[in-house]
């Protein structure tokens, strides 16, 4: 018993349900080789003749086997060294060549040479690229502790910028992004922050986007993903809407009740004057009674009714 004891309480911990929704897509930041093929037909093809053009040279006795062996290595490495130079950029891709550590020029897409040893040449990914911003700890302006995720939308507008001016655009734009994000969240209230969503991604892209243009980037836009607030605080927030609503409902009946009150107060005003639509009330509340067997209906004449109450007024005065 003590072994499985001890067993269990040493497995790992399983992962939770938020962990699991929260599992991030992770952006591949992989350049795609479009010229490896174009290489190898460009090198194994001439390759071949020319172990062909060898081997026939050997065979009638124009060269002597050692000689043709040293003249096919020299002549495969040095091609080989030129087509190492041929690179392919993909249409959303542009080629930042450095020239011994000099910039040189910004080729792509499509086909272009790179001088081998002395050129080096850097892929850049020119599409709207997505990076997402961790939970970051923040603490509002009236000391509400939060936590806040989202994702950022960016894309590169200067290649030479984006290569030269910082060492690693990605990283930097995901730091600065999460810093601008707890500044901006930082300054604003509890209710600022669950009721203002849109001006606060609207003001964070701003922010970066007024840093990161230096650096050849722009942002797309800025969106908050999860807001997350400690058990307490969510339990009071639900019983301060529940109250609300509460509020609304018997603001709302009390309106109707005045509504009501004064609809009948004019209603009544006008039956007094009119004494046939009193008439035709009461016909229309008999009416509506229905010819249910529970339901007794005596039915007195109003002629008869105010003939008594004219009798009865002379004899009340006396």
């Amino acid at each position: 018993m003590d072994m499985i004891e001890s067993t269990h309480q040493h497995q790992p911990n399983q992962p939770n349900l938020t962990d699991i929704m929260k599992n991030f897509a992770r952006p591949s930041d992989m350049h795609v080789s479009l010229g490896w093929s174009l290489r190898a037909v460009i090198f194994f093809v001439p390759a071949g003749i020319l172990a062909l053009l060898l081997w026939l040279a050997v065979v009638n006795g124009i060269l002597m086997p050692q000689l043709a062996i040293i003249i096919g290595v020299v002549i495969i490495v040095l091609w080989k060294v030129f087509v190492a130079g041929i690179r392919v950029a993909a249409q959303w891709e542009r080629g930042v060549i450095l020239r011994l550590g000099n910039f040189q020029a910004v080729r792509g897409p499509g086909l272009f040479y790179v001088i081998p040893v002395l050129e080096y040449v850097r892929f850049i990914d020119t599409r709207v690229l997505v990076f997402n911003i961790p939970a970051q700890k923040v603490i509002t302006r009236d000391n509400v502790p939060a936590s806040i995720d989202g994702a950022v939308f960016f894309m590169v507008k200067d290649s030479e910028r984006a290569v030269i001016e910082i060492q690693d655009y990605r990283f930097a734009m995901a730091q600065y992004s999460q810093a601008v994000l707890r500044d901006v969240v930082g300054g604003l209230t509890l209710d600022e922050l669950l009721s203002e969503r849109q001006q606060i991604q609207t003001k964070i892209g701003e922010i970066v986007e007024e840093r990161i243009k230096d650096w050849g980037l722009h942002v797309d836009s800025i969106r908050l993903q999860d807001i997350e607030l400690p058990e307490d605080l969510k339990r009071v927030m639900s019983r301060q809407a529940s109250a609300e609503r509460e509020k609304r409902a018997t603001i709302t009946k009390a309106e109707g009740d005045k509504l009501a009150a004064v609809n009948l107060a004019a209603a009544a005003g006008i039956m007094k004057e009119n004494p046939v639509a009193f008439q035709l009330r009461t016909l229309q509340t008999i009416d509506g009674l229905g010819a249910s067997p529970s339901n007794t209906v005596i039915l007195f004449p109003i002629e008869l009714a105010n003939l008594l109450k004219a009798i009865a007024q002379p004899q009340l005065k006396q």
